[in-house]
């Protein structure tokens, strides 16, 4: 861990019942104990601290991020969609400061609270059996079958340069359908969603960390929706799923970390 000057872990800010005194405690990273200081109808959840947390061991790390993601979805259980902050934000100074804090953000944050309230993030990701996806582009393109055939048909001087070519264009054929098919996907989404984030093809870590997959994933999207929301994009998806070679994770719901804005020069940590 590195050293500061007394400060406060930020988990989130949460709207609060006017004149409610907040009532919420949990245990979070490191086993430190959470609490919600209050000021002008907001709370940050928060826990004291001297220093950022850092560590060489993946292991501690992981528990730490899963421990922080833990305590904000508690707050959104608490008090309704939370504006999150990433791992190890920090406010330097104790609690009158973050009092001070809130009410200097008060406007900013009443307002990104409002537009997220009954919000919650998704993620999706879609992948394919990548053999299958190519044995597809192959048949259906009588240039790449015409090359196929003249690879297996060249003596051995020839064969490795009309390999190359065959794998090139297959390549550029495969992202070619990649990209329409995310594009498609992008199109039966958005209707169901206030927002749409595509998040490329890499796959998922973070907020939805599970079991790996062999297949690689052609789509990845992060959406901001409503139960009902959710519900249809459940519905889209399942029909996707149906197709063959076809995989689908839909995980959720989460705090919209994602379509969270920046809070503010103050906070700041390793991964602020």
């Amino acid at each position: 861990m590195t050293d500061l000057d007394e400060g406060r872990y930020l988990y989130c800010v949460v709207r609060l019942d006017e004149g409610a005194e907040p009532e919420f405690s949990a245990t979070g990273v490191d086993g430190e104990p959470v609490s919600v200081v209050a000021a002008d109808g907001l709370g940050a959840v928060v826990h004291p601290c001297e220093a950022l947390y850092d560590s060489d061991a993946p292991a501690e790390i992981k528990r730490w991020l899963l421990r922080h993601q833990e305590v904000v979805d508690e707050a959104g259980e608490a008090f309704g969609t939370p504006l999150p902050f990433q791992f190890d934000t920090i406010l330097k100074g104790g609690d009158d400061r973050v009092r001070e804090w809130l009410r200097e953000e008060s406007e900013t944050f009443r307002t990104h609270l409002d537009a997220l309230a009954g919000h919650w993030e998704y993620r999706i990701e879609v992948a394919r059996d990548e053999e299958a996806a190519a044995e597809a582009v192959v048949e259906g393109d009588a240039e790449l079958r015409e090359l196929r055939d003249r690879v297996d048909e060249a003596s051995e001087g020839t064969r490795f340069l009309l390999e190359k070519q065959y794998e090139r264009q297959l390549r550029r054929e495969l992202r070619a359908r990649r990209e329409a098919q995310a594009g498609s996907l992008a199109d039966r989404l958005r209707p169901h969603v206030r927002e749409l984030h595509d998040l490329g093809e890499r796959r998922s870590t973070g907020l939805d960390v599970g079991e790996a997959s062999d297949a690689e994933p052609f789509a990845r999207f992060a959406a901001l929706a409503t139960d009902e929301g959710a519900d249809a994009l459940g519905d889209v998806l399942e029909s996707i799923a149906a197709e063959p070679g076809v995989e689908v994770r839909f995980t959720g719901p989460w705090p919209p970390y994602t379509f969270t804005p920046d809070l503010g020069e103050d906070a700041r940590g390793t991964n602020a």
